[in-house]
Protein backbone atom coordinates (compact mmCIF):
# COMPACT_ATOMS: atom_id res chain seq x y z
CA UNK A 1 0.00 0.00 0.00
CA UNK A 2 1.35 3.72 -0.98
CA UNK A 3 2.98 5.61 2.04
CA UNK A 4 0.55 8.75 2.96
CA UNK A 5 3.33 11.01 1.72
CA UNK A 6 3.02 9.12 -2.09
CA UNK A 7 -1.02 9.58 -1.68
CA UNK A 8 -0.86 13.19 -0.80
CA UNK A 9 2.15 13.64 -3.77
CA UNK A 10 -0.70 11.67 -6.30
CA UNK A 11 -3.26 13.80 -4.95
CA UNK A 12 -0.68 16.88 -5.74
CA UNK A 13 -0.07 15.40 -9.60
CA UNK A 14 -4.07 15.26 -10.17
CA UNK A 15 -4.25 18.99 -9.33
CA UNK A 16 -1.29 20.55 -10.65
CA UNK A 17 -0.19 18.07 -14.03
CA UNK A 18 -2.38 15.29 -15.83
CA UNK A 19 -5.46 14.38 -13.71
CA UNK A 20 -6.26 11.66 -16.50
CA UNK A 21 -3.03 10.35 -16.84
CA UNK A 22 -2.45 9.80 -12.99
CA UNK A 23 -5.82 8.14 -12.59
CA UNK A 24 -5.69 6.17 -15.36
CA UNK A 25 -2.11 4.12 -13.59
CA UNK A 26 -3.98 3.96 -10.16
CA UNK A 27 -7.06 2.32 -11.88
CA UNK A 28 -4.87 -0.19 -13.46
CA UNK A 29 -3.28 -0.85 -9.88
CA UNK A 30 0.14 1.30 -10.94
CA UNK A 31 0.87 4.44 -8.35
CA UNK A 32 4.63 4.58 -9.70
CA UNK A 33 6.44 7.70 -8.85
CA UNK A 34 10.50 7.38 -9.74
CA UNK A 35 12.93 8.24 -7.41
CA UNK A 36 16.35 7.16 -8.11
CA UNK A 37 17.32 5.09 -10.55
CA UNK A 38 20.40 3.62 -12.26
CA UNK A 39 21.39 1.34 -14.90
CA UNK A 40 18.13 -0.40 -15.31
CA UNK A 41 16.98 0.09 -12.44
CA UNK A 42 14.25 2.27 -10.91
CA UNK A 43 13.16 2.40 -7.34
CA UNK A 44 9.91 4.24 -6.50
CA UNK A 45 9.70 7.03 -3.92
CA UNK A 46 8.31 4.22 -1.33
CA UNK A 47 11.96 2.47 -1.89
CA UNK A 48 10.73 -0.09 -3.79
CA UNK A 49 13.33 -1.87 -6.64
CA UNK A 50 11.94 -2.51 -10.26
CA UNK A 51 13.62 -3.31 -13.15
CA UNK A 52 12.86 -1.17 -16.49
CA UNK A 53 11.66 -3.26 -19.40
CA UNK A 54 9.68 -0.29 -20.59
CA UNK A 55 13.11 2.31 -21.25
CA UNK A 56 10.39 5.00 -21.67
CA UNK A 57 9.88 3.23 -25.69
CA UNK A 58 13.93 3.13 -25.88
CA UNK A 59 14.92 6.17 -24.27
CA UNK A 60 16.90 4.24 -21.31
CA UNK A 61 18.42 1.96 -24.07
CA UNK A 62 21.76 2.06 -22.41
CA UNK A 63 20.17 2.43 -19.03
CA UNK A 64 19.57 4.86 -17.25
CA UNK A 65 22.41 7.84 -15.93
CA UNK A 66 24.74 5.88 -17.90
CA UNK A 67 28.26 6.69 -16.11
CA UNK A 68 29.87 7.95 -19.23
CA UNK A 69 26.89 10.09 -20.06
CA UNK A 70 26.59 11.73 -17.16
CA UNK A 71 30.83 12.33 -17.97
CA UNK A 72 30.21 13.63 -21.32
CA UNK A 73 27.57 16.12 -19.97
CA UNK A 74 28.93 17.30 -16.82
CA UNK A 75 32.14 18.32 -18.96
CA UNK A 76 30.25 19.45 -21.73
CA UNK A 77 28.78 22.15 -19.47
CA UNK A 78 32.22 23.83 -18.75
CA UNK A 79 32.24 24.96 -21.84
CA UNK A 80 28.93 24.40 -23.90
CA UNK A 81 25.61 24.90 -23.43
CA UNK A 82 22.42 24.75 -25.85
CA UNK A 83 24.01 26.83 -28.20
CA UNK A 84 22.56 29.13 -30.95
CA UNK A 85 20.65 27.13 -33.36
CA UNK A 86 21.35 29.82 -36.12
CA UNK A 87 25.24 29.24 -36.64
CA UNK A 88 27.15 26.49 -37.46
CA UNK A 89 27.94 24.48 -34.77
CA UNK A 90 31.43 22.21 -33.59
CA UNK A 91 28.99 19.54 -32.00
CA UNK A 92 25.98 19.79 -34.18
CA UNK A 93 28.25 19.04 -37.30
CA UNK A 94 30.56 16.58 -35.80
CA UNK A 95 27.26 14.38 -34.64
CA UNK A 96 26.17 14.83 -38.92
CA UNK A 97 28.90 13.50 -40.05
CA UNK A 98 28.76 10.83 -37.66
CA UNK A 99 25.42 10.05 -38.57
CA UNK A 100 25.98 9.73 -42.21
CA UNK A 101 28.50 7.63 -41.53
CA UNK A 102 26.22 5.55 -39.46
CA UNK A 103 23.79 5.47 -41.94
CA UNK A 104 25.27 4.54 -45.32
CA UNK A 105 23.93 4.97 -48.87
CA UNK A 106 23.86 8.30 -49.70
CA UNK A 107 22.38 9.77 -46.23
CA UNK A 108 23.76 13.24 -46.04
CA UNK A 109 22.15 15.75 -44.43
CA UNK A 110 21.35 15.49 -40.50
CA UNK A 111 18.05 17.80 -39.30
CA UNK A 112 17.90 18.37 -35.76
CA UNK A 113 14.58 18.47 -33.37
CA UNK A 114 14.37 18.62 -29.67
CA UNK A 115 12.18 14.82 -29.62
CA UNK A 116 10.91 12.17 -31.63
CA UNK A 117 8.01 14.33 -33.28
CA UNK A 118 9.44 17.15 -33.86
CA UNK A 119 11.81 15.74 -36.13
CA UNK A 120 8.90 13.83 -37.62
CA UNK A 121 7.65 16.74 -38.45
CA UNK A 122 10.44 17.73 -40.17
CA UNK A 123 10.67 14.53 -41.82
CA UNK A 124 7.26 14.82 -43.37
CA UNK A 125 7.84 18.43 -44.30
CA UNK A 126 11.14 17.79 -46.06
CA UNK A 127 9.39 14.91 -48.36
CA UNK A 128 6.79 17.36 -49.34
CA UNK A 129 9.03 20.26 -50.54
CA UNK A 130 11.65 17.36 -52.22
CA UNK A 131 8.55 16.09 -54.19
CA UNK A 132 6.13 18.66 -54.24
CA UNK A 133 3.25 16.53 -53.27
CA UNK A 134 1.38 16.66 -50.20
CA UNK A 135 -0.23 13.55 -49.39
CA UNK A 136 1.75 11.43 -46.73
CA UNK A 137 0.48 7.49 -46.31
CA UNK A 138 0.93 5.99 -43.27
CA UNK A 139 0.09 2.77 -41.13
CA UNK A 140 -3.34 1.95 -39.64
CA UNK A 141 -2.89 2.38 -35.98
CA UNK A 142 -0.04 3.89 -36.25
CA UNK A 143 1.95 6.39 -33.88
CA UNK A 144 5.03 9.06 -34.43
CA UNK A 145 3.91 11.33 -32.05
CA UNK A 146 1.17 14.24 -31.19
CA UNK A 147 3.10 17.72 -32.94
CA UNK A 148 0.57 18.88 -35.57
CA UNK A 149 1.39 16.76 -39.06
CA UNK A 150 2.99 13.88 -37.24
CA UNK A 151 0.09 13.34 -34.57
CA UNK A 152 -2.15 13.40 -38.17
CA UNK A 153 -0.13 9.94 -39.28
CA UNK A 154 -1.56 7.96 -36.39
CA UNK A 155 -4.27 6.73 -34.60
CA UNK A 156 -7.83 8.48 -34.27
CA UNK A 157 -7.54 7.81 -30.64
CA UNK A 158 -4.56 11.21 -30.45
CA UNK A 159 -6.25 13.17 -33.39
CA UNK A 160 -9.87 13.99 -33.13
CA UNK A 161 -9.82 14.93 -29.60
CA UNK A 162 -7.88 18.16 -30.51
CA UNK A 163 -9.85 18.13 -34.05
CA UNK A 164 -6.80 17.45 -35.71
CA UNK A 165 -8.16 15.12 -38.76
CA UNK A 166 -6.76 15.96 -42.14
CA UNK A 167 -8.31 13.10 -44.20
CA UNK A 168 -7.68 14.28 -47.32
CA UNK A 169 -3.91 14.65 -47.39
CA UNK A 170 -3.35 11.71 -44.66
CA UNK A 171 -4.10 8.29 -46.16
CA UNK A 172 -3.67 4.92 -43.61
CA UNK A 173 -3.57 1.61 -44.67
CA UNK A 174 -3.32 -1.87 -43.23
CA UNK A 175 0.26 -3.21 -42.08
CA UNK A 176 1.78 -6.04 -43.92
CA UNK A 177 -1.24 -5.73 -46.95
CA UNK A 178 1.34 -4.93 -50.12
CA UNK A 179 -2.56 -4.30 -52.16
CA UNK A 180 -3.50 -1.62 -50.17
CA UNK A 181 0.05 0.27 -49.75
CA UNK A 182 -0.01 -0.19 -53.59
CA UNK A 183 -3.40 1.18 -53.88
CA UNK A 184 -2.45 4.24 -51.84
CA UNK A 185 0.35 4.76 -53.68
CA UNK A 186 -0.46 4.32 -57.50
CA UNK A 187 -1.66 8.11 -58.01
CA UNK A 188 1.83 9.13 -58.09
CA UNK A 189 0.41 11.98 -55.42
CA UNK A 190 1.72 11.06 -52.40
CA UNK A 191 4.96 12.55 -51.17
CA UNK A 192 6.12 10.34 -48.93
CA UNK A 193 5.51 6.96 -46.88
CA UNK A 194 6.30 7.22 -43.46
CA UNK A 195 6.37 3.64 -41.84
CA UNK A 196 7.81 2.28 -37.83
CA UNK A 197 10.14 -0.45 -39.00
CA UNK A 198 8.11 -2.59 -36.58
CA UNK A 199 5.17 -0.46 -35.21
CA UNK A 200 5.58 -0.21 -31.58
CA UNK A 201 2.54 1.23 -30.37
CA UNK A 202 0.61 -1.02 -32.21
CA UNK A 203 2.02 -3.98 -30.54
CA UNK A 204 5.12 -5.20 -32.43
CA UNK A 205 3.49 -6.68 -35.25
CA UNK A 206 5.87 -8.55 -37.27
CA UNK A 207 6.50 -7.66 -40.98
CA UNK A 208 5.92 -10.54 -43.16
CA UNK A 209 9.24 -11.99 -45.39
CA UNK A 210 9.81 -9.37 -48.00
CA UNK A 211 6.96 -6.83 -47.09
CA UNK A 212 9.34 -4.11 -45.97
CA UNK A 213 11.34 -4.59 -49.63
CA UNK A 214 8.40 -4.86 -51.71
CA UNK A 215 7.27 -1.16 -50.01
CA UNK A 216 10.45 0.33 -50.86
CA UNK A 217 10.15 -0.69 -54.42
CA UNK A 218 6.87 0.59 -54.33
CA UNK A 219 8.09 3.62 -53.57
CA UNK A 220 10.28 4.06 -56.03
CA UNK A 221 8.15 3.11 -58.64
CA UNK A 222 5.42 5.71 -57.91
CA UNK A 223 7.83 8.33 -56.52
CA UNK A 224 7.32 8.45 -52.76
CA UNK A 225 10.02 8.88 -50.11
CA UNK A 226 10.22 6.25 -48.19
CA UNK A 227 10.40 7.61 -44.47
CA UNK A 228 12.00 5.11 -41.90
CA UNK A 229 10.87 5.85 -38.00
CA UNK A 230 13.42 4.20 -36.44
CA UNK A 231 12.97 6.49 -32.90
CA UNK A 232 12.19 2.67 -31.37
CA UNK A 233 13.56 -0.23 -33.48
CA UNK A 234 17.22 1.59 -34.12
CA UNK A 235 20.13 2.00 -31.72
CA UNK A 236 21.19 -2.10 -31.92
CA UNK A 237 17.99 -2.64 -30.69
CA UNK A 238 16.91 -5.17 -33.96
CA UNK A 239 20.36 -6.25 -33.45
CA UNK A 240 21.79 -3.64 -36.25
CA UNK A 241 22.01 0.10 -35.70
CA UNK A 242 18.86 0.33 -37.61
CA UNK A 243 16.09 -2.16 -37.37
CA UNK A 244 15.52 -1.08 -41.37
CA UNK A 245 19.27 -3.15 -41.87
CA UNK A 246 17.97 -6.30 -40.72
CA UNK A 247 15.54 -6.08 -43.84
CA UNK A 248 17.70 -5.16 -46.51
CA UNK A 249 16.19 -1.51 -46.90
CA UNK A 250 17.98 1.94 -47.09
CA UNK A 251 15.38 4.86 -46.61
CA UNK A 252 15.21 7.81 -48.20
CA UNK A 253 14.94 9.73 -45.00
CA UNK A 254 15.52 8.28 -41.19
CA UNK A 255 14.11 9.59 -37.87
CA UNK A 256 16.09 8.57 -34.39
CA UNK A 257 14.97 9.93 -31.22
CA UNK A 258 14.63 8.65 -27.77
CA UNK A 259 17.72 6.26 -27.04
CA UNK A 260 20.21 8.74 -29.38
CA UNK A 261 19.44 10.91 -26.00
CA UNK A 262 20.72 8.40 -23.27
CA UNK A 263 17.93 10.00 -21.23
CA UNK A 264 20.24 12.62 -20.60
CA UNK A 265 19.68 14.91 -23.06
CA UNK A 266 16.56 15.88 -25.38
CA UNK A 267 17.49 15.68 -28.59
CA UNK A 268 16.15 13.75 -32.09
CA UNK A 269 17.79 14.03 -35.47
CA UNK A 270 16.14 13.18 -39.42
CA UNK A 271 18.80 11.65 -41.65
CA UNK A 272 17.88 12.64 -45.29
CA UNK A 273 19.51 11.70 -48.94
CA UNK A 274 21.23 14.61 -50.24
CA UNK A 275 18.94 14.75 -53.25
CA UNK A 276 15.80 15.12 -50.92
CA UNK A 277 17.67 18.00 -48.87
CA UNK A 278 16.90 20.78 -51.29
CA UNK A 279 15.10 23.09 -48.76
CA UNK A 280 18.19 23.20 -46.69
CA UNK A 281 20.08 25.30 -50.15
CA UNK A 282 16.90 26.98 -50.86
CA UNK A 283 16.02 28.62 -47.73
CA UNK A 284 18.27 27.49 -44.71
CA UNK A 285 15.96 29.32 -42.15
CA UNK A 286 12.85 27.37 -44.17
CA UNK A 287 12.84 25.30 -40.40
CA UNK A 288 13.74 26.62 -37.66
CA UNK A 289 14.38 25.23 -33.53
CA UNK A 290 15.63 27.22 -30.64
CA UNK A 291 16.17 24.15 -28.57
CA UNK A 292 17.15 21.72 -31.68
CA UNK A 293 20.29 20.12 -31.85
CA UNK A 294 21.56 21.54 -28.75
CA UNK A 295 24.98 21.08 -28.33
CA UNK A 296 25.06 19.58 -25.09
CA UNK A 297 22.60 16.90 -26.53
CA UNK A 298 24.59 16.15 -29.29
CA UNK A 299 28.08 15.61 -27.22
CA UNK A 300 25.39 13.02 -25.31
CA UNK A 301 24.41 11.89 -28.63
CA UNK A 302 28.36 10.79 -30.04
CA UNK A 303 29.40 9.27 -26.97
CA UNK A 304 25.84 7.02 -27.07
CA UNK A 305 26.50 6.06 -30.55
CA UNK A 306 29.93 5.63 -29.75
CA UNK A 307 29.06 3.34 -26.81
CA UNK A 308 26.64 1.00 -29.21
CA UNK A 309 29.28 0.42 -32.06
CA UNK A 310 31.63 -0.91 -29.30
CA UNK A 311 32.56 -4.48 -30.89
CA UNK A 312 31.37 -6.71 -27.57
CA UNK A 313 27.69 -4.75 -27.91
CA UNK A 314 26.18 -6.76 -30.67
CA UNK A 315 27.08 -10.53 -29.37
CA UNK A 316 25.76 -9.19 -25.90
CA UNK A 317 22.75 -8.17 -28.14
CA UNK A 318 22.57 -11.62 -29.62
CA UNK A 319 22.63 -13.25 -25.89
CA UNK A 320 20.18 -11.17 -24.09
CA UNK A 321 17.46 -12.10 -27.35
CA UNK A 322 18.23 -15.73 -27.02
CA UNK A 323 18.08 -15.87 -23.06
CA UNK A 324 14.38 -14.55 -23.54
CA UNK A 325 13.40 -16.08 -26.63
CA UNK A 326 13.99 -19.61 -25.09
CA UNK A 327 13.02 -18.44 -21.30
CA UNK A 328 9.73 -16.81 -22.46
CA UNK A 329 8.98 -19.89 -24.55
CA UNK A 330 9.08 -22.20 -21.91
CA UNK A 331 6.82 -19.98 -19.70
CA UNK A 332 4.65 -19.41 -22.39
CA UNK A 333 4.64 -23.47 -22.17
CA UNK A 334 3.16 -23.66 -18.86
CA UNK A 335 -0.05 -21.15 -20.25
CA UNK A 336 -0.84 -21.76 -23.67
CA UNK A 337 -4.27 -21.15 -23.68
CA UNK A 338 -3.10 -17.80 -22.23
CA UNK A 339 0.29 -16.51 -23.71
CA UNK A 340 0.38 -17.19 -27.00
CA UNK A 341 2.72 -15.14 -28.79
CA UNK A 342 5.99 -13.88 -28.81
CA UNK A 343 7.02 -10.74 -31.17
CA UNK A 344 10.54 -10.54 -31.93
CA UNK A 345 13.22 -8.99 -33.62
CA UNK A 346 16.44 -8.68 -31.58
CA UNK A 347 15.05 -7.00 -28.30
CA UNK A 348 11.91 -5.34 -29.61
CA UNK A 349 9.61 -7.56 -28.20
CA UNK A 350 6.06 -7.91 -27.75
CA UNK A 351 4.10 -10.56 -25.77
CA UNK A 352 0.70 -11.20 -26.89
CA UNK A 353 -1.65 -12.56 -24.14
CA UNK A 354 -5.68 -13.95 -25.91
CA UNK A 355 -7.68 -12.29 -23.50
CA UNK A 356 -9.40 -8.86 -23.76
CA UNK A 357 -6.71 -6.35 -23.01
CA UNK A 358 -4.66 -9.44 -21.35
CA UNK A 359 -1.34 -6.95 -21.04
CA UNK A 360 -2.71 -5.08 -18.51
CA UNK A 361 -3.17 -7.61 -15.68
CA UNK A 362 -0.23 -8.93 -16.77
CA UNK A 363 1.80 -5.14 -16.28
CA UNK A 364 -0.30 -4.79 -12.69
CA UNK A 365 1.44 -8.52 -11.90
CA UNK A 366 4.85 -7.66 -12.91
CA UNK A 367 5.02 -4.28 -11.23
CA UNK A 368 3.96 -6.18 -8.37
CA UNK A 369 6.44 -8.21 -8.53
CA UNK A 370 9.50 -5.85 -9.30
CA UNK A 371 9.07 -5.73 -12.80
CA UNK A 372 7.75 -2.32 -15.42
CA UNK A 373 6.85 -2.99 -18.01
CA UNK A 374 3.85 -1.33 -19.92
CA UNK A 375 0.80 -2.94 -22.42
CA UNK A 376 1.08 -1.39 -26.06
CA UNK A 377 -1.70 2.02 -25.92
CA UNK A 378 -3.43 0.68 -29.62
CA UNK A 379 -3.41 -3.02 -29.02
CA UNK A 380 -3.65 -3.91 -24.65
CA UNK A 381 -3.55 -7.89 -25.45
CA UNK A 382 -0.02 -7.16 -26.06
CA UNK A 383 2.52 -6.07 -23.85
CA UNK A 384 5.85 -4.55 -24.79
CA UNK A 385 9.02 -6.38 -23.83
CA UNK A 386 11.80 -4.14 -24.05
CA UNK A 387 14.80 -5.33 -22.63
CA UNK A 388 17.93 -3.07 -22.56
CA UNK A 389 20.94 -3.37 -24.59
CA UNK A 390 23.77 -3.85 -22.42
CA UNK A 391 21.62 -6.24 -19.83
CA UNK A 392 23.64 -8.52 -17.87
CA UNK A 393 23.22 -12.36 -17.61
CA UNK A 394 22.06 -12.07 -13.86
CA UNK A 395 19.28 -9.34 -14.68
CA UNK A 396 17.91 -11.77 -17.18
CA UNK A 397 17.61 -14.76 -15.13
CA UNK A 398 16.11 -12.57 -12.59
CA UNK A 399 13.94 -11.19 -15.11
CA UNK A 400 12.66 -14.63 -16.07
CA UNK A 401 11.61 -15.26 -12.91
CA UNK A 402 9.49 -12.42 -12.12
CA UNK A 403 7.92 -12.76 -15.56
CA UNK A 404 6.68 -16.31 -14.85
CA UNK A 405 5.59 -15.34 -11.21
CA UNK A 406 3.76 -12.42 -13.09
CA UNK A 407 2.08 -14.66 -15.76
CA UNK A 408 0.91 -17.36 -13.71
CA UNK A 409 -0.60 -14.94 -11.36
CA UNK A 410 -2.74 -13.08 -14.15
CA UNK A 411 -3.58 -16.60 -15.65
CA UNK A 412 -5.52 -17.10 -12.20
CA UNK A 413 -7.15 -13.81 -12.40
CA UNK A 414 -8.09 -14.03 -16.24
CA UNK A 415 -9.16 -17.31 -16.62
CA UNK A 416 -9.98 -18.73 -12.84
CA UNK A 417 -7.58 -21.11 -12.81
CA UNK A 418 -4.63 -21.58 -10.52
CA UNK A 419 -0.59 -20.90 -11.46
CA UNK A 420 0.88 -23.73 -12.88
CA UNK A 421 4.44 -25.27 -11.61
CA UNK A 422 7.40 -24.62 -13.68
CA UNK A 423 8.40 -27.60 -15.35
CA UNK A 424 12.32 -26.36 -14.42
CA UNK A 425 11.50 -26.30 -10.45
CA UNK A 426 12.68 -29.08 -8.54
Amino acid sequence: MASAEKQEFLEKSKTFWNPGKTQAWQDMGVDLVIDRREGYLLWDMDGRRLIDLHLNGGTYNIGHRHPELVEVLNRGTQRFDMGNHHFPSLARTALAERLARICGGDMHYTMYGSGGAEAIDIALKTARHATQRRKIVSIINAYHGHTGLAVATGADRFKKIFLAEQPDDFVHVPFNDLNAMEDALKGKDVAALIMETIPATYGFPMPLPGYLQEVKKLCERYGALYIADEVQTGLMRCGEMWGYQRYGIQPDILVTGKGISGGIYPIACVVVREAYAGWLKQDGFAHMSTMGGAELGCLVAMKTLEILERPPVKPMINYIAETFRNGLADIMGLYPDFFVGIRQCGLVMGLEFDYPEGAKPVMKHLYENGVWAIFSTLDPRVLQFKPGVLMTTDLCQEVLERVERAVGLAYADCLGRGRRTSRNAA
